[in-house]
């Protein structure tokens, strides 16, 4: 088997820091939102902010389209619309619930298959007519996750009764 390139390593092993590995700043994306109830992802400060559950739908799209603009295709439509925020399911219940955090879960798949499977010589080319790089995209999919991520432990703190 042939040595991965060592900077394709480092996106890699950055988008699982963000992601699902313990990484030194704390809390990661899937583990921020690991054993959530339906009620909690539903919970929102105030009738006009984002609550966790339209995050988790805001980081998968993010993965997806990130992921479809490094591999050059033509837009395939998110499965959940519209773009950016995708709306809440008809019914937000448990398994609504659980079907999204996959759906997030499937994403950060496709997006580190797409990752590993690149040519060292694509990272520094930009993607599409945008000015950014492979390699930033991809690295930007990862602080994404990381704000998100730090969202998403203070819409749960906040949630939490306060101590007197």
């Amino acid at each position: 088997m042939a040595r991965r390139d060592r900077r394709i390593r480092l996106l890699l092993d950055v988008l699982e820091e963000a992601f699902t590995a313990k990484g030194w700043q704390g809390a990661t994306l899937s583990g921020a939102v690991r054993g959530l109830t339906p009620r909690q992802a539903l919970w929102r400060p105030s009738a006009t902010r984002h609550n966790i559950w339209e995050l988790v739908l805001h980081t998968a799209f993010w993965k997806h389209a990130v992921r479809e603009r490094v591999e050059g295709k033509g837009r395939t439509p998110f499965p959940r619309a519209p773009r950016n925020f995708p709306s809440l399911p008809e019914r937000p219940d448990a398994a609504a619930w659980r079907a999204d955090v996959a759906l997030l879960k499937r994403q950060h798949a496709l997006l580190t298959r797409t990752v590993a499977g690149l040519s060292p010589t694509r990272l520094d080319a930009p993607v599409g007519a945008s000015r950014w790089t492979v390699a930033e995209q991809v690295f930007g999919v990862a602080a994404h996750d990381l704000y998100h991520t730090g969202q998403i432990q203070l819409l749960k703190a906040l949630q939490r009764p306060k101590r007197r």
